[in-house]
């Protein structure tokens, strides 16, 4: 028996969120599909990072084990049935006890927002139509740099030992047709993104101050934070392994 993990890249504006559910179409739904009729053998696979309904990745992981051959010829099949907003970009042999979740060690999400309505961006980006100020939103921004308990950016009934995180990067960019948030950290919350950019949003606004923003961090609790910024904006932008990910061969 070999343990694989799966890379993968979707539009999530299709699908039911990334979980797999019950006669729902979701991300891990269709490519248990996919690999049990390529195999010939029921499948299930195990999540990296489970991402909302509306939500899009670049790039995102799942593993699975079996005692068949995995070659590029299945990521061929694989991504002729698939669903058309979802790839198969690679499948790399593993360890069998290495874990698809549990082995990463930092993710990376992007979450875009514009100021013009645009109906060629209005499943990629926010439509965010107020005056913002970007510097004051950079300087909150840096206040998530470190390791913290961000329990007010998390959604209630979320499954976790604990709510620290710790953060290396959080900025804001202005880019040819939107304005974007880059954010890393070991670890998110269930909903973590989209509060801080919500939250943020309403700094820019001038609606919070940024000690506002601190003390919304300090009270550890999540109905200080705004979770209104929608799935369609955010992006997971890449999942960090430390251990070895070898390609399936020929």
């Amino acid at each position: 028996m070999a343990r694989y993990f799966i890379e993968v890249a979707y539009l999530g504006t299709s699908f039911n969120g990334f979980q797999i559910q019950d006669k729902q179409l979701t991300i891990q739904g269709e490519i248990n599909r996919a690999l049990s009729l390529v195999l010939k053998k029921e499948i299930q696979t195990t999540t990296s990072s489970r991402t909302d309904a509306g939500v899009h990745a670049y790039q995102n992981f799942l593993h699975f084990d079996t005692e068949k051959r995995i070659t590029t010829k299945t990521i061929y099949s694989m991504n002729a049935i698939v669903h058309k907003d979802l790839v198969i970009k690679n499948i790399y042999i593993v360890e069998p006890n290495n874990h698809s979740r549990f082995d990463a060690t930092g993710r990376k999400y992007s979450y875009h927002v514009i100021q013009e309505k645009n109906p060629f961006l209005k499943e990629t980006a926010y439509f965010f139509p107020f005056p913002i100020d970007v510097e004051l939103m950079n300087e909150a921004a840096q206040l998530l740099i470190g390791k913290f308990d961000f329990t007010s950016f998390s959604k209630r009934n979320t499954d976790v030992n604990n709510y620290y995180c710790t953060i290396e990067l959080a900025y804001w960019e202005n880019e040819k047709n939107s304005l974007t948030f880059h954010i890393q950290s070991n670890r998110f919350l269930r909903g973590m993104v989209r509060a801080i950019v919500a939250t943020l949003l309403q700094v820019g606004r001038k609606k919070i101050s940024i000690q506002d923003f601190q003390s919304i961090i300090d009270s550890k609790d999540c109905t200080k934070a705004d979770f209104s910024a929608e799935g369609c904006g955010l992006f997971l932008e890449e999942v960090k392994y430390n251990i070895p990910l070898k390609p399936v061969e020929h």
